[in-house]
This record gives structure tokens, sequence and C-alpha cells, in this order.
């Protein structure tokens, strides 16, 4: 089988060209620009393009498949060449539901918390020896690429985006995967630039639980009262419904511990964590797996990379980042640093990057989000604003969102750098949160020794 990807330095693109290149398939691909971590790994199977940019004389009749990268524009030349050719094109997630229409589906959605569920899954499954196929949206200890695909696997764990399928198809991700256990951690307005207004964005998760197969399951976050009203206004009778909330826990000496028979301390701490493990028992109890089973795997599982992820500690100081960027998982992990570390200061930093923070119409939504950090810091970077085509941001204006007189706005990271190096740090912790990388600083060095 060969399989051609267009735009194949993508973050989910370039996994599946290593799923399938481990998998048996003839894999190329093409972009025309490929960064690190995927340039790297694709050059260590032999699958990085020998040269940038598109080529649509290497789109011939003996390709047997496409696969079309979200990057890759409606114009794209390999892809006017394959149409002319007449080949199968597929999107991401098109491909990714071919290959396992045979299987039976986890799919988990949900504006946050997606990833951590989808970790926690695989890792329990793994644990109990249960074979799985997966696509998960990070990089998780003890798994070598982020998806996986096999003929032997009866399971795959699929994390379900909601953002655009692909330039050619505009449905949500997750509206593709007709999942047999479906999964929604919370509903929070996002990606405005597709979904104009929150009653918009939340139809698609309606849509979401229209589109699990018929005797399936539907686990959701009772917590979240979106999507506890999205869950019971869906009139379905032939899908089973499993709501899901707080499990009884306790924090002692700096761990959180879950109030089972037998108390089960975990490597992970935070409400917001509380409730993706318990999605995922549920989930896993699907596939039959015991609690004991379930509780005895879960205290190894240590978080997937950048959700809450302890960089370094010094003294009475830790370090940790995280993918927080919507209001509700600001809210969500200051709260979890400050339940877990109660006598300690809390230097908060946030990091407006996707094109929904940057916007004007939605900053609003971040009124209060930074009030439980001792110091609330938000950077955002004006070449942001002009790479995403978007109007100057007032640092003032910034501030008047968040509605508190104690946040610092920065549009220079190096200037925040200072500011934190500057600070005492005993009994204080940091926490820097981003789905980008603060314009490339080290969070190992920001701070400490």
């Amino acid at each position: 089988m060969r399989v051609h990807f267009i735009a194949i330095g993508g973050a989910a693109m370039h996994n599946l060209a290593i799923a399938l290149h481990l998998k048996g398939y003839s894999v190329t691909g093409s972009d025309d620009e490929i960064f690190d971590p995927a340039r790297s790994r694709l050059q260590r199977y032999g699958l990085l393009p020998d040269s940038e940019g598109w080529h649509p004389e290497r789109i011939t009749p003996d390709i047997d498949e496409v696969v079309l990268g979200m990057h890759a524009r409606i114009d794209n030349p390999e892809l006017l060449r394959a149409q002319e050719l007449g080949l199968r094109i597929y999107s991401y997630p098109e491909y990714l539901y071919e290959q396992s229409k045979d299987k039976l589906r986890v799919v988990i959605g949900g504006s946050h918390g997606k990833t951590t569920t989808t970790a926690m899954i695989l890792h329990v499954l793994k644990h109990c020896g249960i074979e799985a196929d997966y696509m998960v949206g990070a990089q998780l200890a003890g798994f070598d690429v982020m998806v996986r695909l096999s003929d032997s696997a009866k399971v795959m764990v699929i994390e379900g985006d909601e953002y655009l399928t692909s330039p050619i198809d505009r449905r949500p991700k997750f509206h593709l995967y007709h999942p047999n256990v479906a999964i929604i951690t919370g509903i929070e307005w996002d990606h405005i630039n597709v979904f104009p207004t929150f009653d918009i964005y939340k139809e698609q998760f309606a849509k979401f639980i229209d589109l699990i197969v018929s005797s399936g399951t539907l686990i959701y976050c009772d917590d979240d009262k979106v999507v506890r009203e999205v869950a019971l206004h869906n009139r379905r009778t032939d899908i089973k419904k499993l709501p899901y909330y707080v499990p009884p826990f306790h924090i002692a000496d700096g761990v959180t511990y879950l109030d089972t028979p037998q108390a089960v301390p975990l490597r992970v701490f935070g409400r917001h964590n509380l409730l993706n493990l318990t999605a995922a028992r549920l989930a896993c109890a699907e596939l039959g797996v015991s609690e004991a089973s379930f509780y005895e795997a879960i205290s190894s599982f240590a978080g997937a990379t950048k959700r809450l992820e302890l960089v370094k500690t010094f003294g009475t100081t830790a370090v940790y980042k995280d993918f927080a960027h919507a209001p509700s998982k600001l809210r969500a992990t200051i709260a979890a640093m400050r339940e877990q570390y109660p006598c300690r200061r809390l230097v908060a930093c946030m990091e407006l990057h996707t094109f929904s923070s940057l916007n004007a119409s939605f900053l609003a939504q971040y009124c209060g989000t930074m009030d439980k950090a001792d110091v609330p810091m938000v950077y955002y970077s004006q070449h942001a604003l002009q790479l995403k085509h978007l109007p100057d941001l007032d640092p003032q204006q910034v501030k008047a969102a968040f509605a508190n007189d104690n946040v610092r706005v920065y549009t220079s990271s190096q200037q925040m750098v200072a500011d934190l190096r500057s600070m005492t740090w005993d009994d204080t912790n940091l926490l820097m949160m981003s789905s980008g990388n603060f314009d490339g600083i080290d969070f190992y060095t920001v701070i400490g020794a």
C-alpha cells in the first residue's frame, strides 16, 4: 500500500505517517515547512522529504491513497494533481476511521481534558495487557509515537478534536469517528474563527452524541452544566448514558489520594484531573477492566506532556508547565495548584496564543480566571497577532479583560523572565500555562538553579 501525505509535518500527520510506516506501508510526503519534533522524528524513520515545498509531479497514478492535512490550502498544487488523477483522498480523521471501522472505538471529546483522559485510558489498558490502537495529542511515557495502527488490536482509543477536518471538509474531526464509547469532558466556547457563536460551538457536541453507534455508551461530565444540558437534551434511547463527578479524595503531605476502600495514591492532582480519571475509569469498565485493576494501574500514571507537568523542584519551589489556554482550564489548573500547595505562594504565567484568546471579542471570557494566583502574569506576542491577521491589542485592554488589578501584562517574554528572576522563590511555586512556548523560553532555566 502506497500512501502520500500532503502536509506531512503537522503534529498529527507526521505521527500517522510513522504509524503507517511501522505497519509496513510505503509512505511519502511533502510540506512547505517542517519543524521539530516532527522533523527529527520523520528523519529517524527515513520519511523526511528531501526538500521542502509542493511537488505535483510526485503525485502519480500508482499512489493508492492521499492523506490531506489541515495545513494545506484548498488550491495546493499536489491536492489539485491528486484530484485530477482521481486518487482516493482522505482527511486525517477519515483515514483514522477507515483504519478503525471494524474495531471498538472509544472517542474522547471536549474543550479540555481530552489528552489527559485519553492518556489515562491508554496507560490502564497497557498495564492490563489489553492491546489497543490509538491516536493521542501528546507524547506519552512508554509510547513511542502518538498514533498506533495495527491489524491485531480490537480496540482503538481516539482523542476527538472538534476543529475542522481538512481544507475540503468543514466538519469537526470528531464527527467522523462514530464512537462505540463516547466521552465529553467539558464544553467551553473555542475556535471562534470557525464557530462564531457559543450556540454553534455547543451544537457540534450535540451532533457528536447523535453519531454514537446504536447500543453505544455516552460518558459525560455532570459537573459541567453545559455538558449536562447537551447530554440530557438528547433523546436517544438506544445508547447508555453514564454521568460522572469528582470522586471522594483527600490530600496528605502533598499527595492526592482517592478515597476508595483502600486509599489509592495518585501522581496527578487537581479536581479536573480527578474528573478525567473518573471518565477514564468508566470507559475502561466498558472495555472489561475491573475497578481493582483500574486503580492499581492509575496509581502509576504520571500525566501527559505539558498537562500539569512537573518541570523541576528546588528547595521549597516547584515549577510546572501546562497546556492551559482556555478560560475554564486556567481556572481549573490554578485552583489545582492552590489546593495541592495551600501554604505556598503561586506565581502563574499564561500566554495568549490561540486565535480565540488573542481576539478582542473573546477576551472578556477570561474575567476572573487568574484570581486565585498570588502573582498573575499574562504574556502575548505582537508577532502572534500578525501571524493570525488580528489587530493589535493594548496591554490595558488585556488587563481590563482579566478584571484583576494584580495582573501584570507583558508583550516581551524577556521582560517577563527578567521579572521572574528578580523574585524570591522560598515557599513559592511557578505555573507556566500556554499552548505555545512563550517565544521559545527554556522552562527549565527560567528560574532557580
